[in-house]
């Protein structure tokens, strides 16, 4: 059997595949963030919560309805995104242009609401999701097996994250965003509506978040902690790339998801820790991370 520095080539490759999907999923989630802090300069900390909610409204239209994943793909955004539009305009609208902390404390606080909600509602134990039937069994490619869904996340995950970054960084709609929150007067003054260009951006990101949360719900459990279980390091993946940074939340939520699999085959028990030793790094040596800019 071929080996690669001792392990078995599957052993090693199918940890190689495990670290590739859990990038994926971190480069979703901490895109939907560095999108709403690079252009509302809010810490979106309910962002994880969103993930959970969008991996159950997938469940409940499953099992109450029976809505299909497909369909889930877009009916989970559209609903986690009109949250999104309630939570901005009810709440985060008041918080703009003054210090990063109190929406930080705020999403924080509704984090805990919407967890605490759901785990009322559904208990601590986990709901399973199915696989669909089209993405089912896996893929002999000779030195390894691939699991067809696990595959499936990997593609879909890089399509929606670098399709994002390129409609806010290469488009005229992603222009006006910047633009208008970087100065909204001048922007409105040309006949934009900002107030909705910046609701519509944190709904966005939380339509990202619920994306991610159906993705991940036939791969784990879903329950009403999986959201907080995952969210801090999702932000040690966004401070690592750069706070803000787009493209940098993307390629380091990958690598990171790669380190992270690796570490479990030659290191297994630093696995949980590697992130944040490599953000206690980046830090000390660039404080505003790989892809952010220096001020």
């Amino acid at each position: 059997m071929t080996e690669i520095f001792g392990i078995p080539i599957q052993a090693f490759l199918g940890q190689l595949l495990l670290g590739l999907v859990n990038g994926s999923f971190y480069a979703m989630l901490s895109l939907g963030l560095a999108v709403i802090f690079g252009l509302l300069g809010i810490v979106n900390f309910a962002h994880g919560a969103l993930y959970m909610i969008g991996a159950y409204v997938a469940w409940l239209g499953l099992e109450k309805l029976g809505m299909n994943y497909w369909v889930a793909l877009v009916v989970s955004p559209l609903v986690v995104g009109a949250l999104g539009v309630l939570v901005e305009k009810l709440l985060l609208r008041h918080l703009y242009r003054i210090d990063p902390i109190y929406g930080l404390l705020l999403t924080f606080g509704i984090s805990l609401i919407l967890e605490g909600i759901f785990r009322d509602q559904f208990g601590v134990s986990g709901q399973q999701y199915a696989v669909p039937e089209l993405l089912q069994g896996a893929t002999n490619l000779g030195f390894m097996i691939l699991p067809n869904y696990r595959a499936w996340v990997v593609v879909a995950s890089l399509v929606i994250c670098l399709g994002t970054w390129f409609v806010i960084e290469k488009t005229s709609l992603g222009a006006k965003l910047r633009a208008g929150t970087e100065n909204p007067t001048l922007v409105q003054a040309f006949g934009i509506n900002v107030p909705l260009m910046v609701t519509l951006t944190y709904a966005g990101g939380a339509a990202l978040a619920a994306i991610a949360g159906v993705l991940a719900a036939p791969v784990i459990q879903i329950t009403p902690l999986m959201g907080s279980n995952l969210i801090i390091v999702v932000f040690a993946v966004v401070v690592i790339g750069g706070m803000g940074s787009i493209l940098g939340s993307i390629l380091t939520g990958v690598f990171l998801g790669l380190v992270e699999g690796l570490t479990k085959v030659f290191y297994p028990e630093a696995s949980n820790i590697v992130v944040f030793v490599i953000m206690a790094i980046v830090l000390v040596l660039r404080p505003a991370g790989l892809f952010g800019k220096e001020k």
